[in-house]
C-alpha cells in the first residue's frame, strides 16, 4: 500500500497542519477582492460580478448552472434579501465562463475525514479551501455546493450594492446616509422621497464598495428561509425557456455526431459515399475516433450518420460486463488504497459473524435532453451555446481544441435538461467547437441521439462490495467492509486537468467509512480497479454505490441480532450524531413505522449522510396483481439551514425517484466491448404510475449548512432493497432488483 493509502492520526495532523499552513499563506497573498467580469453595453451597470442595474430594473447574475434544481432562484433570493428587491422584479441570468465565479466549497468535500464529525481544527481546514477554488478559479455546478458556497458570497455582493446605492442617494440628497432606508428597489428618505437605484446605479459604481459589510439577521429575512416560487417556472411553464437544444442563430447548420461504440478506442476508417449522396447532407467530417454529419437539419445529420460505413477498432476494456465485474472483483485482492476508518479490532471483536457480498451495475446518467452544443468559429473567436456545468473548463477545453488562446472563446451558458454530473464533461462541447472550425463562419448545431448519449456516457462505476460484522446482545460489535471499483475522481481528474490527487481516494468511501454509527470496531477499506470503461461523477457520486452496499449490510446486522432495523440504527447513531438520530426519529413518525407489515405490505428503511446532510428515508412497497408497486416513501433531512424549504422538499424527493429508478431497473452492460443499452425501453426509469407517493420532512438541527441536490439518492437504494426483503424474504445484493423481483412496469 502507498505510504499515503493510510493515514495515521498522528500523520494526518501534521499534514492537515501543513495544508491550513499553506491555505494560509495563500490567503495572506490573495486578499484582493475578485474582478468583475461583467462588460455591459448601453445604459447598463454592473455594481459586482453578480449584480447588474439597468433603464429596466436589476439583474443577478448567478454563478452556478440551473439544471432543475432550483439553484438560481435561491441565489437570487440571497442578493434580493440584503439589497431589498421585490421578488416579481427579479431578473436573473448564468455569469460568464470566468474565474471569478468560482466556487469555494467543492474542494473541501474531498478532505479525509467524517463530514459530520468536522469541528475545531477540521473546520478551519475545510474552510480554507475556499482559496484553493479561488486560485483554481472552478467555476463548477456539482456536489450539492451551490447554497454553501453562495450563502455569504451572494448575500455580500447584495449588501455592498445596497450601502454604494445609498451612499450615492446621501451625495445626491445631501444627508447622512444613515438617514436612508432601502425599500423595492429604491433609497427611500426621511421624507418620503424615493429614488431607484436604476436612477443610482451610475453614481453608485463610483463608490468604493466595503469588502466585508454587515448581514442582516435570519429575524429580519423576507426570503430565505420560506417557500419561494421558482423564478425559472414561468419560462419553462411557457415554453420560453432556452435551453441548449433550443438555440437558433441565423445562417444555422445542424450536425450529429458517430463516434466508436468501442469506448475509447479508435476508428480505422470509414465510407462516407452513401451519406453524401443524400440531398441536404454538407460535409462529412473525420473526428478521428468517429465521424460528424453537417446538413440542413438534425433529422437529416441523424439519418445521414447512421448511413456511414465505419471500420472501427477494438475496445481498451474486457468486452463483456462478467469480464469487468471479474477485474473489479480481483481488486479487493489487491492491496486497498485507503483505509479511512480503522477503529479497534474487527477480528477480536466478539459475537456472531455475518458476511455479505454485494454488486452494483455501471449507470448512465440518462439527462431528459441529450448532450447538444452549438458552436460559430467566426475571425478568430469561438463561441459556444450549451448547458454545462463547468463554463471556464469548457472554454479551456474548446480552445485546446481548435488551437485557440483560452480569451479567444466564449460560452453562453443556457438551461440544462438535466446534468447529474453529464454536462460537467466538455466532450459534447469540444466535437462541437472542432465541426464549427471546419465550417469557419456559420453557427453549428450539434445534437446527439438519445443511442449515441447513452452508448457514449462517462458512467457511474460498477463496484463489488466485501462485508464482515458481528452482532452480541442485540447490536453490532463490528462491521468491516471491502469496497472495489475504479476510481471516478481519478479518471476524471486526468481528463478534466491532466493531474490526480495522490493518496487515499476518499470519494471511493464515501457513504461507509463516513456514517455517524458507534460501532467500536469499524474499518474500511477501499480498493481501486484498473478499468478503462469511462466513468464520471454521478448524482451522489461515491455515496450512490456505497449507500447501498452500507446500509444494506446494517439491515442484514439488525436481522441477524433479532431487532428492529430502524431501531437497531437509532441506537447505534444517537451517541455518535445527534442531528442524524433525529431524522431517523422523524422518519418513524411519519411513516408510522411499527416494525410490524401486514402479508402484502413490506417496509425498509435507510439512513445516509452525505454532502453535509443527514437523510433517512422508508420505503413502502405492495404486492399487486401487475407485479411489486413501490407505494409510498417518507423522507427527513437535516440540512443544517433551510434557505427554501419546498425547494429542499423537491430535491429530496428528485434524488429519491433518481435513485429508486437506478435501484429499480438500472443497469449498463456489455457485450463484444459495446454498451447494450440505447434508450428508455432498454434503460427503464419510474413512470407516473410506477412513483411513490412521497412525503418529505426538512429539519434543522444540523450544525453546519448542507447540500440538498444528491443526499436524497443514497439512501433510496438500499431502503427499497430492505423493503423487498421484508415483503418477500428475499435479500437481494445485487442491482437492479429487477433481476430478483417481479416490479411493476
Amino acid at each position: 500500500m502507498s505510504k499515503l493509502g493510510k493515514i495515521t492520526r498522528r500523520g494526518f495532523l501534521v499534514t492537515a497542519a501543513a495544508v491550513a499552513g499553506g491555505v494560509a499563506f495563500m490567503v495572506w497573498q490573495d486578499r484582493k477582492p475578485v474582478a468583475n467580469p461583467l462588460a455591459p453595453e448601453g445604459d447598463a451597470v454592473a455594481l459586482n460580478p453578480w449584480l447588474v442595474i439597468d433603464a429596466e430594473g436589476v439583474t443577478i447574475v448567478t454563478p452556478r448552472a440551473e439544471m432543475g434544481q432550483g439553484t438560481q432562484t435561491t441565489l437570487a433570493a440571497m442578493v434580493a434579501e440584503e439589497l431589498d428587491l421585490d421578488w416579481q422584479d427579479i431578473r436573473i441570468m448564468h455569469g460568464p465562463a470566468s474565474k471569478s465565479y468560482y466556487n469555494g466549497a467543492i474542494l473541501a468535500a474531498g478532505l479525509p475525514f467524517r463530514d459530520y464529525a468536522r469541528s475545531g481544527w477540521k473546520e478551519s481546514v475545510a474552510d480554507a479551501t475556499d482559496v484553493l477554488g479561488k486560485l483554481m478559479g472552478l467555476q463548477v455546478t456539482g456536489g450539492s455546493t451551490a447554497m454553501i458556497d453562495g450563502f455569504e458570497k451572494m448575500r455580500h455582493a447584495g449588501a455592498a450594492a445596497r450601502i454604494v446605492l445609498t451612499e450615492a442617494a446621501a451625495r445626491r440628497l445631501d444627508l447622512p446616509a444613515s438617514d436612508l432606508r432601502t425599500e423595492a428597489g429604491h433609497v427611500v428618505a426621511p421624507d418620503g422621497t424615493r429614488l431607484a437605484y436604476t436612477d443610482l446605479a451610475a453614481d453608485a459604481a463610483g463608490i468604493e464598495p466595503p469588502r466585508a459589510p454587515a448581514l442582516r439577521p435570519a429575524a429580519e429575512w423576507r426570503y430565505l428561509g420560506r417557500d419561494m416560487p421558482r423564478l425559472d417556472m414561468e419560462a419553462k411553464a411557457t415554453g420560453t425557456a432556452e435551453f441548449g437544444i433550443d438555440v437558433r442563430l441565423p445562417d444555422m447548420v445542424f450536425a450529429t455526431v458517430r463516434m466508436t461504440p468501442h469506448l475509447g478506442g479508435g476508428m480505422k476508417g470509414f465510407d462516407a459515399t452513401a451519406a453524401r449522396a443524400m440531398p441536404g447532407v454538407i460535409e462529412v467530417i473525420d473526428l478521428g475516433t468517429g465521424i460528424a454529419v453537417v446538413a440542413s437539419n438534425t433529422w437529416l445529420a441523424f439519418q445521414a450518420a447512421e448511413a456511414v460505413e465505419i471500420d472501427w477498432g477494438p475496445a481498451p476494456y474486457p468486452a463483456s460486463t462478467a469480464e469487468q465485474f471479474d477485474v473489479i472483483a480481483t481488486a479487493l485482492d489487491e492491496a486497498p488504497n485507503s483505509t479511512l476508518r480503522g477503529d479497534g479490532d474487527v477480528e477480536a471483536a466478539p459475537g456472531t459473524l455475518v458476511e455479505a457480498e454485494y454488486r452494483a451495475p455501471w449507470l448512465a446518467h440518462a439527462t431528459m435532453e441529450p448532450m447538444n452544443a452549438t458552436a460559430r468559429m467566426q475571425d478568430g473567436r469561438l463561441e459556444i451555446w450549451c448547458g454545462n456545468q463547468a463554463p471556464v473548463i469548457t472554454a479551456e477545453k474548446c480552445a485546446a481544441a481548435v488551437g485557440l488562446e483560452r480569451a479567444a472563446v466564449t460560452v453562453h451558458t443556457t438551461f440544462l435538461g438535466g446534468g447529474f454530473g453529464r454536462r460537467g464533461e466538455t466532450d459534447f462541447s469540444t466535437y462541437a467547437a472542432r465541426i464549427a472550425a471546419a465550417m469557419p463562419g456559420r453557427p453549428v448545431k450539434v445534437t446527439w441521439t438519445r443511442e449515441e448519449d447513452m452508448r457514449h456516457d462517462f458512467y457511474r462505476p460498477a463496484g463489488v462490495a466485501r462485508f464482515r460484522g458481528k452482532v452480541e446482545g442485540g447490536t453490532a460489535t463490528a462491521l468491516a467492509g471491502a469496497i472495489a471499483a475504479p476510481s471516478v475522481t481519478r479518471q476524471a481528474g486526468y481528463r478534466m486537468a491532466g493531474i490526480a490527487a495522490p493518496g487515499p481516494d476518499k470519494s471511493h468511501v464515501d457513504g461507509a467509512f463516513d456514517q455517524p454509527y458507534a460501532i467500536p470496531n469499524y474499518r474500511i477499506d477501499g480498493h481501486l480497479a484498473d478499468l478503462d470503461v469511462p466513468i464520471g461523477f454521478w448524482r451522489s457520486v461515491g455515496f450512490s454505490l456505497n449507500g447501498f452496499f452500507h446500509e444494506s449490510f446494517i439491515d442484514e446486522l439488525a436481522h441477524a441480532a433479532g431487532r428492529d432495523p430502524l431501531e437497531f440504527r437509532l441506537e447505534l447513531i444517537r451517541p455518535e450524531h445527534a442531528p442524524s438520530a433525529k431524522v431517523l426519529e422523524a422518519v418513524r413518525e411519519m411513516s408510522g413505522w411499527t416494525g410490524n407489515t401486514p402479508a402484502g405490505v413490506g417496509r425498509g428503511v435507510a439512513f445516509c449522510y452525505s454532502f453535509g446532510t443527514a437523510v433517512a428515508q422508508v420505503v413502502e412497497v405492495r404486492d399487486s396483481p401487475d407485479g411489486i408497486r413501490i407505494a409510498n416513501a417518507w423522507i427527513a433531512c437535516d440540512p443544517g439551514l433551510a434557505l427554501d424549504p419546498r425547494n429542499i422538499r423537491a430535491q429530496m424527493t428528485s434524488g429519491l425517484i433518481y435513485g429508486l429508478s437506478a435501484a429499480a431497473y438500472g443497469e449498463i452492460t456489455f457485450t463484444g466491448g459495446r454498451v447494450d443499452q440505447g434508450n428508455f425501453p432498454d434503460y427503464e426509469a419510474l413512470r407516473m404510475h410506477t412513483a411513490p407517493a412521497v412525503e418529505v420532512r426538512v429539519l434543522e438541527n444540523n450544525a453546519r449548512m448542507g447540500g440538498v441536490g444528491e443526499p436524497g439518492t443514497p439512501p433510496s437504494m438500499p431502503a427499497l432493497a430492505n423493503a423487498l426483503f421484508d415483503l418477500t424474504g428475499t435479500r437481494a445484493r445485487e442491482l437492479p432488483l429487477s433481476r430478483s423481483f417481479d416490479l411493476m412496469i
